[in-house]
């Protein structure tokens, strides 16, 4: 059984989730965590948040998708295949594009997700 993230309780008074929704919620979670920000896993986020604070270049937005993609697959990749990452930050919100292959069914997905800041 999976907790469902960010948490909250369907219509039949349950928290869970399961499949593709699980592995969307734990890129979300890796993807918004800043290393360092959990006790037990000082290593574990991809540092994405302070990359918005640099100055806009297309050097930085390379670094930033290899950035995502390399941390993706550290922690991820016995659950997914990452084939393409996309970053772009417009003013103050951030907004990253991932399209990656489940492992366990072979199912394309892509996930987008925003942040404001």
């Amino acid at each position: 059984m999976n907790i469902d993230f960010p948490f909250r309780i369907d219509g039949s008074g349950r928290s869970s989730i399961t499949g593709k929704d699980h592995v969307r919620d734990l890129i979300e979670q890796l993807l918004f965590t800043s290393p360092g920000e959990r006790v037990n896993r000082p290593t574990f986020g991809s540092g994405l948040l302070q990359m918005v604070f640099a100055p806009s270049s297309d050097e930085l937005a390379a670094a930033t998708q290899f950035l995502v993609q390399g941390t993706l697959q550290q922690f991820l990749g016995d659950l997914i295949q990452v084939e393409a990452v996309r970053v772009s930050a417009q003013d103050s919100t951030l907004q990253v594009t991932v399209q990656y292959v489940l492992r366990s069914s072979q199912l394309r997905q892509v996930a987008q997700f925003t942040k404001g800041i």
